[in-house]
């Protein structure tokens, strides 16, 4: 082919396709492929004389494949005949962009196709669980009820877009049921409820932790489009705690409804035990290290708010004492006007502290909303990974020994009915028994099997959202940059407040300013 396809010709636009199809530099699919072009409303033949002309001859596309393939595509929807030669006038131009729609679908078609021929990758990056969802949870400004006072949340889903009304009953009907339809995958705890009411911090704390436990959710690659889950952000009724119960009673949980789980037992790789071992030790590592900086961040806001008041109060006596009247005369100053002086700089200085308690209350807010929340959320992962691993352990693979232990019951039983020769009757129930027992024991393998399959998908998802440090240390220094450089200024500006308090004293010698440094006397006075 002729026509120039070096990176100085390719539209961002091809690249971003590329990226949405390809995230790892693999081939395009074909079957991807058609999904994309099917976005240009094109017919189907013109479609598959498009994959003809770019194709390898092995069904899948390469990177310069698939830019030819967009090229061709944006000409054949201007009405040109599809034709490699109509790219030789674009030599050394940029090529022209196709109208492909919103590509958000296709990038959850992508993903999803990846996974089908890769189960046991998750396939997503952090960006890309971000992308699935974004929920905000805020507090509705009154209360509501006739004798006890509850609080309501407004729940608004960004890829829903739907905005909706929730208590506390209703996310605790929510979770349970999320742990009936997926017990193998990370469920994050809810906040504790609070009897009586709360006081002011304590229900914004638990306003927060219920917006991290949704967007855990809402983040989450198998729960995230599950219709327990849109019922839940669009359901504008009355008696959600209720309803959801009514509706989803009897929902089958993920094992039922998976493809996968019949396979379950061939998507265990053999060292699967050893490999849970060790990546339960690096995550509880991980678990205790994220605790402790959330201590410190949780500390770091706290003096930054106590900063912030600190300075606000200093200013606030500093404005007192300018905006004192009382009479003073030269029976009590003598031929001192130190004070004169000093009032008319404290109006000015009152401001500045101002000033100084505003951007540390900024900082502390940043702190709190970008670095703290991002460290807690984080960390209910971790919390919600620890408790998957515990339901595992105590739930299907202790059903499953259980099984296997009445089954030895149960032949125990044949076997001594058999050698004391009991009626036929009793043998053949025990047979029964024993043949029942084995389905059940079948099916509590492949769901073990499924489980430590969940597993080890939920410790992947861990480590793709381990990319959220990288935000918490950029948002950390973002926030200390900017916090510093605002404060010196504001110090800066105070600085030559300072050093005119006193007013002009040729005659007098040097002495100690109100920060306790010598002062020049060349310094003009603060008028009024």
């Amino acid at each position: 082919m002729s026509a120039d396809l070096t990176l100085g010709s390719v539209p961002a636009y091809y690249r971003e396709v590329y990226e949405i199809l390809c995230p790892h530099n693999e081939q395009v699919d074909k079957d991807l492929f058609i999904q994309l072009l099917l976005k240009s409303s094109l017919p189907r033949p013109t479609i598959s004389q498009i994959w003809d002309m770019v194709e390898s001859k092995q069904g899948y596309l390469t990177r310069v494949g698939l830019y030819k393939a967009l090229a061709l595509t944006a000409l054949a929807q201007q009405g040109k005949t599809v034709s490699e030669k109509l790219l030789e006038s674009f030599s050394g131009h940029e090529l022209p962009r196709p109208n492909l729609g919103d590509l958000s679908d296709l990038r959850a078609t992508s993903i999803k196709m990846r996974r089908q021929k890769s189960p046991n990758v998750l396939g997503y990056s952090y960006h890309e669980l971000c992308k699935l969802d974004t929920i905000k949870v805020e507090l509705v400004p009154e209360k509501k009820g006739l004798i006890l006072k509850h609080v309501e949340y407004e729940v608004t889903s960004q890829v829903c877009k739907t905005t909706v009304l929730r208590r506390y009953n209703d996310f605790l009907a929510f979770q349970e049921m999320l742990m009936t339809r997926f017990p193998y995958r990370l469920i994050p705890r809810l906040p504790p409820k609070k009897m009586m009411g709360g006081n002011r911090e304590f229900i914004e704390q638990r306003r927060k932790s219920l917006r991290r436990f949704l967007n855990l959710i809402a983040r989450h690659p198998q729960m995230y489009d599950d219709k327990l889950v849109k019922f839940f952000f669009s359901y504008s009724g009355t008696d959600m705690q209720h309803k959801i119960k009514e509706v989803f009673r009897g929902i089958p949980d993920e094992f039922m409804t998976s493809n996968l789980a019949s396979q379950a037992k061939d998507l265990v790789p053999m060292d699967t035990q050893t490999q849970l071992s060790n990546s339960k030790e690096h995550i509880r590592i991980l678990y205790n290290s994220v605790c402790k900086l959330k201590d410190i961040t949780e500390r770091m806001v706290f003096r930054a708010t106590n900063y912030a008041c600190d300075m606000l109060q200093f200013g606030q006596e500093l404005s007192h004492l300018s905006n004192d009247s009382t009479q003073i005369s030269a029976w009590a100053t003598g031929t001192n006007d130190t004070w004169a002086h000093l009032q008319k700089g404290f109006k000015h200085l009152s401001v500045e502290y101002a000033a100084i308690s505003e951007k540390s209350s900024v900082e502390a807010a940043d702190e709190d909303e970008h670095v703290l929340e991002k460290i807690s959320f984080f960390q209910d992962m971790l919390i919600s990974y620890r408790d998957l691993c515990e339901r595992h352990e105590k739930g299907v693979l202790q059903d499953h020994q259980r099984a296997i232990a009445k089954m030895g019951q149960y032949k125990k039983k044949k076997m001594s009915a058999t050698v004391s020769s009991s009626e036929a009757g009793a043998v053949e129930q025990l047979e029964q028994k024993i043949l029942d027992q084995e389905g059940q024991i079948a099916n509590m393998e492949n769901r073990n099997y499924y489980s430590l399959h969940c597993l080890q998908m939920e410790t992947q998802l861990i480590h793709a959202n381990l990319d959220i440090l990288y935000d918490i240390l950029g948002d950390m220094t973002k926030i200390q940059a900017k916090a510093h450089r605002e404060l010196g200024k504001v110090w800066g500006d105070i600085q030559p407040i300072i050093d005119n308090l006193q007013g002009p004293r040729p005659d007098s010698p040097a002495r100690l300013s109100p920060v306790g440094s010598p002062t020049s006397n060349n310094h003009p006075g603060i008028t009024a």
